[in-house]
């Protein structure tokens, strides 16, 4: 499919009146004018939405999906992406742990919402992000309009060490997604460490969430980053993880499934 791009300001409020770019990659079909197709929204890492978010982005859309990038930082800078390198870096670090949990989490409603708005929009929407992206892409699956979640190497989550004051309650509240998650790591990942993924784990399957879980051999953290990765982009493992990522979204977000009939499995103990 082909591809428009714009953007859309919109209001907030969480942390002082401001105003949040999110950007749209829309898929077009020639022809077909009244096409509507489901929305993901695509949270960044803490770079805000640079040439390889982009990219994702334009790799989603091209698969039947409205993709809404909403810019992270709108509270501390403009909607232009930071650059890879340390100041770059040193300002998303600091940023990150600066803004409100609660501004966070009204940027996630405010890009569902504006899916939602839109008259090619399908009604369902999924979410997906990497870095700090994944951890936002988990707090957004929290809202009940959102019906899947694909959260590649999630920060601080384990940790609960997200926003202002670094106490978020992002494990605490896991009994609140009601979609379904796909959480992927690199066991070689010392962003998150063994023990912060094996927490992370059983609090979900604790709680009852639905969700599955891979850990990749030998990748590192930002495997999936084609540019300044520092040499831990792995295109192959990439691949692998995006088609989980379309195999869900095409089940929650475009079958229309209707509602869930409470039946619990029963798995046979048969070869």
């Amino acid at each position: 499919m082909l591809i428009q791009e714009s953007f859309k300001d919109v209001p907030t409020k969480a942390d002082g009146e401001g105003t949040m770019r999110i950007f749209i990659f829309h898929p077009t079909i020639a022809g077909y004018p009244q096409a509507k197709f489901p929305g993901v929204v695509l949270f960044s890492e803490i770079y805000q939405v640079t040439g390889p978010v982009s990219r994702f982005a334009r790799q989603i859309a091209g698969q039947g999906y409205i993709v809404a990038a909403p810019s992270s930082y709108h509270e501390f800078t403009g909607p232009e992406p930071l650059a890879y390198d340390v100041p770059g870096t040193d300002a998303g670090n600091e940023w990150k742990i600066t803004k409100k949990v609660s501004a966070y989490d009204e940027d996630a409603q405010l890009a569902v919402t504006a899916l939602l708005g839109l008259k090619t929009c399908n009604g369902r929407v999924g979410a997906t992000g990497m870095c700090l992206g994944g951890h936002l892409a988990y707090r957004c699956a929290l809202d009940h309009r959102v019906s899947a979640a694909v959260c590649y190497f999630a920060t601080d989550i384990h940790s609960h060490s997200l926003g202002q004051g670094k106490q978020d309650d992002s494990l605490q509240r896991a009994g609140d997604v009601k979609g379904e998650l796909v959480m992927i790591f690199g066991k070689s990942d010392n962003h998150v460490p063994p023990e912060g993924r094996d927490l992370i784990r059983k609090t979900l399957h604790d709680k009852g969430v639905l969700f599955s879980w891979y850990e990749v051999f030998g990748a590192q953290h930002a495997f999936i980053r084609d540019e300044l990765s520092k040499g831990r982009y792995d295109p192959a493992i990439t691949k692998v993880c995006f088609e989980m990522l379309l195999e869900v979204f095409e089940r929650r977000l475009k079958v229309d499934l209707g509602e869930p009939s409470g039946e619990k499995l029963v798995v046979e103990d048969v070869c």
